[in-house]
């Protein structure tokens, strides 16, 4: 099988001194870092007419050729996983995602994921990584919610640059503690924590833009329902922003806190993760232009979770 064409990047300001790798994931985001990184190990990628190494740091105003390696024959397997699907065409697949699935096979997961859960669903076609074929955006494995996966190349492309431009509306329903304003805007940062390789911070004075705006839904016992607007979509986003302003998602292992109130914790163990659920995914379809809308209610456990925090 042939190569695809040619990439070519032309570097700003901005990027100079920064590694080579973590340049290109910015400017081409259609290509995985996974990708980028073996293609420079490959001799792939050349900055100014010299290739790249991993230690390679960009110059700014260099132009930088990426020649993608053919297209690996698929990993992921079909696999029959029960898959809730909301609307489907030659171009899109919405699910419901359940919490506890996580979303492309990863060390620690190699199967059992949404991918080849829609593998056994559908043909997805779209990106460079062979375990992530028409995935274009992720929700965390203890998230549930409305996810859209690309059937198509050209759909993965436009959904990709959608997401880039933050042209894709968001929302999400979260229990967090205490109670938080009644509005409120998170326009921070975001960054790896840098002293847990598992967590990214807010509090950092670097990183990308990260802004989740949120609205107070009803208070509950010791908690609050909240509804979260993302502008944009970084990792672990709104878990960050809302535990590093005083209200983590109840059960969230990573972010959380102790928690002293008994019923509060009682309800934090039986749903046995974080309760967030994104609810709203709102765009305009990459091909026809139409606008789509899907919203989901939360799942049972989360809507169980509810229920017990609003009894007097």
């Amino acid at each position: 099988m042939s190569a695809p064409a040619p990439t070519v990047v032309v570097l700003t300001d901005d990027d100079a001194g920064r590694r080579i790798d973590r340049v290109l994931a910015k400017h081409c985001p259609e290509f995985s870092r996974s990708a980028l990184q073996r293609w420079i190990e490959q001799g792939r990628i050349e900055q100014a007419g010299e290739v790249v190494s991993r230690k390679t740091k960009a110059l700014a105003g260099a132009e930088v050729t990426i020649l993608p390696a053919p297209p690996e024959q698929l990993s992921a397997k079909p696999q029959a996983i029960p898959l809730e699907v909301l609307y489907e065409d030659q171009h899109l697949l919405i699910v419901d995602k359940p919490a506890g699935l996580v979303v492309h096979p990863a060390p620690g997961h190699p199967d059992g994921t949404l991918v080849n859960a829609i593998l056994y669903h559908a043909a997805v076609q779209g990106g460079a990584d062979p375990n992530r074929p028409g995935i274009v955006h992720r929700l965390d494995k203890d998230t549930s919610g409305v996810m859209v996966v690309a059937k198509s190349r050209a759909a993965h492309e436009r959904l990709v640059d959608m997401f880039q431009s933050h042209d894709i509306e968001r929302a999400y329903l979260a229990i967090v503690l205490d109670r938080p304003p009644a509005t409120a805007t998170y326009d921070t940062f975001h960054a790896r924590h840098p002293g847990h390789r598992k967590k990214f911070t807010s509090k950092g004075d670097r990183g990308r833009r990260a802004v989740t705006r949120l609205e107070m839904i009803e208070p509950l016992h010791g908690a609050s329902l909240v509804r979260c607007r993302l502008e944009t979509g970084r990792t672990h986003q709104i878990r960050v922003h809302l535990a590093e302003h005083g209200h983590p998602v109840l059960g969230d292992r990573l972010y959380g806190k102790s928690i002293g109130d008994l019923k509060l914790r009682r309800a934090s163990t039986e749903l046995g993760r974080q309760a967030l659920h994104a609810t709203l995914l709102a765009f305009a379809h990459p091909i026809t232009g139409k606008p789509v809308r899907f919203e989901t209610e939360p799942p049972e456990d989360f809507q169980k979770t509810l229920a017990s925090l609003r009894e007097a």
